[in-house]
């Protein structure tokens, strides 16, 4: 009979632990393989790394110890093992019904839970081989090694991402010089990298819609903005007939932009603005612009750049270029060499002029909306006057424009309409896509939003700025995450914001579920960011 109380143990321990390290090797994927984030996320979320079943594992044990010579080696036993069937049962909190970025097992993440699972499973293989050398106290052996099994799981993530490090190393390094020798075989190849703050993606696939109007033009999806994400691209999809290659590039780290030109040196450079992103690993506003401005130095020597003259930081990055700076303005800048004004927004989206170094001036007409996107469309016409286009040849590109997905796309739900603002909110965007919505007069309007993140010590101040903000353009907030949106709701009121329109809730499912019940024929709804899991609240 004990040994089937003995297998029940395990088959309940095996379980949770497998759930608890998978959990784990979800966040390590999550904060992008870096321990130092990872660590960050664990410090902040105590309460994951040690559960109630890890106190009642380590009482059941020390009662085991107590009891066996009163109980006997049978029930001692006996009841411990039920206890401990009943404490580690539950894996409920190591689940994601919904994930919004599931667990993928990568070629790199299958090799990190092979090491991993072997780091786990070594506890209760240890725990057994002592165990029976200690007679009738040995299963105590057995179970406390399924229990440091269980409770070590954050560590063997670490460890055996530190064991595997070399092995990563050596394969990214393998990565980069693939895609460097690929484009040392296309010499002919004009590339273009993007920097920026914000900006960066839309920007990217408006100069790729601008050049295809003459030119066979690669860029790389989405937000491939990173080492790996841009060797992959070359490596993958470069081809013979490609002319022109556009990449954007991203920062999280200094020095981020040097590895990046290192692997792909820009023959034209663009740099969209410079804000509050990533201060918790820049630092600085200065540390972001002094590492975005590296883009321009990299550019090789006599390549023109593109700069935002709007924003004094970019303006300022014009010392460090070794070939023409190509100017733009949304807002008459005099030293710009590409210009907007007469900007209007209507139900075909937004209509703007654009004068150019010459003088000429023509009509724009496009679907995307927002101020931001009318610098990021001048931002491309300038790179498309690089390459001797014409304005209005890149006007016909510009109507032909659709929204990048979760940047503002607009789209109708039935008869709701949906702003989709999803994706890496910062200050500056999050404004834009409050003053359209404010814009809107079909319905009530309802914004949907987590906050801001990774500010560093100016994000509860920036959150609480965004409430005091939001409260002139919307009729509802429903806030997602009680604790992290306490400065929303705190700006929120300080602009005399109604009470009974403030909406909390612990996941974006379950705001999805009130408004499903809440929402109106002609409502506007504008989801501002979405996070990743790892700042879910428990």
């Amino acid at each position: 009979m004990l040994w089937l109380f003995a297998l029940l143990a395990t088959l309940f321990a095996g379980w949770r632990a497998a759930r608890r390290l998978l959990f784990f090797l979800h966040l390590f994927q999550l904060e992008g393989y870096k321990p130092a984030r990872f660590v960050h996320w664990l410090r902040t979320h105590p309460d994951v790394l040690l559960r109630r079943s890890h106190a009642a594992g380590a009482l059941l044990l020390t009662v085991g110890a107590l009891t066996l010579p009163l109980l006997g080696p049978f029930w001692a036993p006996a009841l411990v093992l039920l206890g401990w069937c009943v404490a580690f049962a539950s894996s409920r909190r190591y689940r994601r019904d919904r994930p919004k970025k599931p667990l993928a097992f990568t070629p790199r993440m299958r090799r990190l839970l092979s090491v991993a699972a072997l780091l786990t499973l070594a506890g209760p293989a240890l725990g057994g081989l002592l165990g029976r050398t200690e007679g009738a106290i040995g299963w105590l052996y057995y179970l406390g090694g399924w229990l440091v099994a269980d409770l070590g799981a954050p560590l063997w993530v670490l460890l055996a991402g530190w064991l595997l490090w070399p092995v990563e190393r050596a394969i990214q390094e393998g990565f980069k010089r693939k895609a460097r020798r690929k484009l040392a075989a296309h010499p002919n190849l004009t590339i273009i990298g993007i920097t920026g703050s914000y900006g960066k993606t839309s920007t990217k696939f408006i100069i790729a819609e601008i050049l295809s109007l003459r030119y066979q033009v690669l860029a790389t999806p989405g937000s491939y903005n990173t080492p790996m994400g841009i060797c992959k691209v070359i490596n993958e999809q470069l081809r013979p007939e490609h002319q022109v290659l556009v990449l954007e590039m991203g920062i999280r780290h200094p020095g981020d932009i040097r590895e990046l030109c290192a692997i792909a040196r820009p023959d034209i450079g663009v740099v969209t603005a410079v804000g509050p992103m990533h201060l918790e690993t820049m630092g600085s506003i200065e540390a972001i612009a002094r590492e975005k401005s590296e883009l321009v130095a990299c550019t090789r020597p006599g390549g023109p750049v593109v700069l935002n003259a709007d924003d004094p930081r970019v303006a300022a990055m014009a010392e460090r270029a070794r070939g023409p700076v190509w100017r733009v303005s949304v807002e008459g800048n005099p030293e710009a060499d590409l210009v907007a004004r007469d900007i209007t927004y209507g139900p075909e989206g937004t209509r703007f002029v654009v004068r150019d170094e010459t003088g000429t001036e023509q009509v724009f007409q496009t679907r995307l909306l927002g101020r931001h996107n009318v610098l990021n469309i001048l931002l491309a016409l300038a790179v498309g006057r690089i390459f001797g286009l014409r304005l209005r040849q890149m006007a016909h590109a510009v109507a032909r424009l659709r929204p990048v997905e979760h940047r503002l796309q607009l789209r109708r739900e039935g008869p709701i309409t949906v702003i989709d603002d999803a994706f890496n909110s910062n200050p500056v965007g999050a404004r834009n896509a409050l003053e359209i919505l404010g814009q809107f007069r079909t319905g009530r309007r309802i914004v949907v939003t987590p906050g801001m993140v990774e500010l560093g010590a100016r994000e509860a101040e920036e959150n609480r700025a965004l409430g005091r903000f939001m409260a002139q353009h919307v009729d509802l907030a429903v806030l997602i995450g009680p604790r992290r949106t306490l400065p929303i709701q705190e700006g929120l009121r300080e602009a005399g914001f109604p009470e009974d329109r403030i909406h909390v809730f612990r996941s974006l499912f379950e705001a999805q579920d009130f408004l499903k019940t809440y929402l109106q024929p002609g409502d506007v709804v504008l989801y501002e960011n979405d996070l990743p899991d790892q700042y879910d609240e428990p």
